[in-house]
Formats: C-alpha cells, structure tokens, sequence
C-alpha cells in the first residue's frame, strides 16, 4: 500500500469519504427513530406505545430504505458501466445528502418515507461506482487491502452518527426530544460538499474508458449468461446471507439500546432529561462497541482472504456471526454486557462484509464490474428487507417490547449458518487477477 501514487491515494480517499458518508445517511434514522416516530404520529415519547410504533416503524424503514437500496445499487451500478464510476459517484451522493436533509422537514410519516425513498436510492448507487473505481486503479498486489481500506468507512460512519446524535439530543436538546431529531437529519448534507471533492480531484479509470471504447453498454441479463452466471449466484448468495444478518441486527440497535435505558433509568427513578441523556448515552456505547468491532473485523480479512482463501475466510466469519448473536440475544446478560457485547457482532456481522469491496470485482470483467458488484450487493437486499419488517412487527406485538425484540434477534443467529451450506457452490477468487 505505500507504493500507491498521490493519485490512486486521492481516489481511495474520495471513495472512502463517499462510503462513510452513503453509512451515515443510512443510519441517521435508526438514532432519532425513538424521538422521530412518536412526534410524527402524536404520540408521548418514552410511552408503551411509542416504543411499539418505534419498533414497528424502525423495521418498516429499514426494509423500505433496503428496497430503495437495491433498486438504486442494480440502476446505478449500469449506470456507472456506462457513464462511468466519478460522474456516478458524484450524482448519487448528491442524492443521498438532499435526501436525508429533507427529512428534517417532514410533517408526517408518508413524506418521512418519501425522503428516506430518495435517499435510500443514492445509498444504493454509491457503493457500485465507489467499489468498482477503486478496484480498478489499484495496482493488482494492492487491491485486497485497498478494498479493505474503502470499507474501514463503514465503521466510521455510524460512529459520526452515534456522536452528532448524542451532541444534538443528548447534550444540545435533551429537552426537547421533538425536535432535536430535525437537527440531526440536517447534517445529512454534509455529504454534498465531500461530493466537490470527487469531482475537482478524481477523473475516470483508464481501465473503464478503454473498455467503454471498445465494448457494448453492460446488461443485466449478461449476468445470468455464461459464463458469468456462477459468480453472479455466488455473489449474490453470500451478499445475500451476510446482508439478512447485518440489517436485521444493527437496524435496531438504538432501540434495543434504548429500551434497556429506559428500564435502567425507570429502576434509577430519573426524570425525563437525565433519561433521554441516559439513552442517547447507551446508544452510543453500542454503536461504538460495535464500530470498532466492525473496523477491526474488516481489517482482519486481509489476512484472512489472502492466506486462506476467499471461501474459509467467509466460513470463519459465518460460523462466529451465528455464536455471537446466539450469545448475545440468548442469554440473560446485564443491560451494560449486552451493549459492549455489540463488539462481536460488528467484529464478525460487520466485519464480513470488508471483503465485498474487492471480492464481488473480482468476480466480473471491467465492463460488467459495477453491474455485477452493484447486482449481487444489492439485489440481497431485497430478500434482507424481509428481516427488519418482519422482526419489527413482532417485537411490536409483544406486552414487553424489550423482550420481544431480543427473543426475534435471537433467531437471527441461524441465518449464517446457511452459508456455511452453501460455500461449495463459492467462486474462489484468491490468486486471481482482475479481469478486463
């Protein structure tokens, strides 16, 4: 990695800022979810009521911001193959940032759904172009570790979240939990001036400009054709398994956090500020806890992928999400072990999915590389948005909503070991060099 140029740096660092900031915008809601759902339906924050609509709604907007997802990732991945990857990546940032800023402006929870749409769309399209640029201006002895180092992003964008959530409700406003949350989507923007920074700086992979020159615009078909057919299933099996698993647990993970506050701060008799300090403080202790695990995790495929290969490397990793969600949601941990417990599960949930950014390239020629990355990443997403909304409706159901929703997570812990069943059927890729 220190032989890359000053320019191949700057494109990893575009990419970077682009991917941390697509995670950001993503995660936004699931952090003002407990204060934005009751204001939007006329609800009293912290009431029973609240806290089932919080759950219900959580899981609803998730699967809805993972359809958008999908269609977004599958559009703009063509998109990318045939304007190319910079004009891409600047295009659907843009989307996502004015997407989520205008969700500070909702009146209600229809125009709420509307923006996360819009903005679900652009999160989508971004980790195509982003994952594709990257993968083919790398040198090939670098680009494992570039890929790797592109979704370090990951990890940082809900950290970024956690803070300016916990600076805005829990410092700023937490007396005003109504509208404290309008503020926070408001700094969804940010991401349209990193945007300038793509497209004064980053120019187009000369390996896509000589491919665009030569061949046919990418299609989607193509991918279910000989002979790429095997890694698109490959692909997007493993995308698949690994995206049900992630969604359904960190999509409510600041309820989950906040649910555990509240019954701590009910035993603690704290009044209304020191409780919602108490909570915006627990979410963070969980979103850290489980971004560092994450970080360290996807750090950790490196030598996992390039010693042992692409298909032990994500057998490792299912194997260990499916322990530790089955410890973490199974047992009777205490409120505070559960929270620092989400360390295993960005260290293996999250940490997997370090490997996409240099795997799903892999498995296609430059012409159909952000199609076929972009299809297999986010095509999984329409089967994962069966997880949220169906783990929010029950966890919403139940007398004790705590309870309900880590009884649910709890069966989660299965889902990966359906891809130990499946490796087989995986594409190795170690070795391998990026095909044109």
């Amino acid at each position: 990695m220190l032989q890359l140029s000053r320019y191949q740096w700057t494109v990893l660092f575009a990419a970077w800022l682009g991917w941390g900031f697509d995670i950001f915008d993503n995660v936004l809601f699931n952090y003002v979810a407990p204060n934005c759902v009751p204001t939007l339906l006329g609800l009293t924050i912290g009431s029973p009521e609240a806290k089932a609509a919080t759950l219900l709604w959580t899981g609803v907007l998730s699967s809805v911001l993972l359809l958008g997802w999908a269609v977004g990732g599958i559009v703009f991945g063509k998109v990318a193959d045939r304007i190319g990857r910079t004009k891409t990546l600047l295009f659907t940032m843009l989307l996502y940032a004015l997407g989520t800023a205008a969700c500070a402006f909702a009146p209600n929870m229809s125009v709420l759904v509307l923006c996360r749409i819009v903005a679900s769309l652009g999160i989508g399209g971004e980790w195509a172009a982003g994952a594709s640029m990257v993968a083919e201006v790398m040198p090939e002895r670098s680009r494992v570790e570039a890929g790797v180092l592109l979704n370090t992003a990951a990890s940082a964008g809900p950290i970024l979240a956690s803070f300016l959530n916990f600076q805005i409700a829990g410092v700023l406003l937490p007396e005003s939990p109504e509208t404290s949350w309008r503020f926070v989507f408001l700094f969804g923007l940010i991401p349209a001036a990193v945007a300038l920074i793509v497209r004064l700086f980053v120019k187009e992979p000369e390996r896509w400009q000589k491919a665009a020159e030569n061949v046919d615009p990418a299609r989607i078909r193509e991918l279910f054709q000989l002979p790429n057919r095997a890694a698109t299933i490959s692909g997007l099996a493993i995308a698949t398994i690994a995206l049900i698993t992630l969604t359904s647990c960190l999509a409510f993970m600041p309820a989950i956090a906040s649910g555990l506050a509240s019954s701590v701060a009910l035993e603690r008799g704290l009044d209304l500020a020191a409780t919602q300090s108490l909570i915006e403080q627990w979410k963070a202790i969980a979103t850290n806890s489980c971004s560092i695990g994450s970080l360290i995790g996807t750090l950790l495929t490196v030598p996992a992928a390039k010693y042992l290969g692409r298909k032990i490397m994500f057998s490792i990793y299912f194997v260990l999400s499916s322990l530790t969600i089955l410890i973490d949601f199974g047992l009777p941990l205490s409120p505070e072990t559960r929270l620092y417990f989400y360390f295993f599960i960005g260290l293996t949930v999250a940490g997997v999915f370090g490997s996409f950014t240099y795997y799903l390239p892999e498995l296609f020629p430059t012409r159909l590389r952000a199609t076929g990355a972009g299809f297999c990443y986010n095509a999984g997403r329409v089967f994962a948005a069966i997880g949220p909304l169906l783990i929010g409706y029950v966890a919403s159901q139940g007398t004790n909503t705590l309870s309900t929703a880590l009884d649910s997570l709890f069966w989660v812990g299965f889902i990966p070991l359906l891809g130990i069943a499946f490796m087989p059927w995986a594409i190795e890729t170690k070795g391998l060099v990026l095909a044109d």
